[in-house]
């Protein structure tokens, strides 16, 4: 299924490899976090029953994009786990930007904006509010 940019796409041809990008991207975030969840079984499954009468968010170093990822790569189980969600949180995201491209290469003006407008509504959203 080589394409160069000057051969036409199809739709079919997006179709295929927006189905993977969404296949792989849900089965890495899953394999991610089913690690990290049984990293944290091993290393806390002795500890006492936490108790869920009062709610205590995470801590601060988890708030952030930058605090997941160094907790996930200093093998922390509750970051690794935290990678995994934040990954099957961008595959969508990734599937969105795949069309744009997919669109601008079949020189479909009306889908890349409607495509554009979507993912800069997801973008407001995900960045809007979060401290990053």
């Amino acid at each position: 299924m080589k394409k160069t940019v000057s051969n036409k796409w199809q739709d079919t041809d997006v179709e295929q490899i927006v189905g993977q990008l969404l296949r792989y991207g849900v089965l890495t975030a899953t394999i991610v976090a089913f690690i990290g969840g049984a990293f944290y079984i091993v290393s806390n499954g002795s500890a006492p029953m936490p108790s869920y009468h009062k709610f205590t968010g995470e801590g601060a170093g988890f708030t952030t994009y930058g605090g997941i990822i160094e907790g996930a790569l200093s093998f922390n189980a509750a970051g690794i786990i935290q990678l995994g969600v934040l990954l099957l949180i961008a595959t969508p995201v990734l599937r969105i930007v795949f069309s744009l491209v997919g669109f601008a290469l079949e020189k479909d003006r009306l889908y890349v904006c409607i495509t554009l407008l979507v993912l800069a509504v997801i973008m407001t959203s995900i960045f809007g509010g979060l401290k990053v």
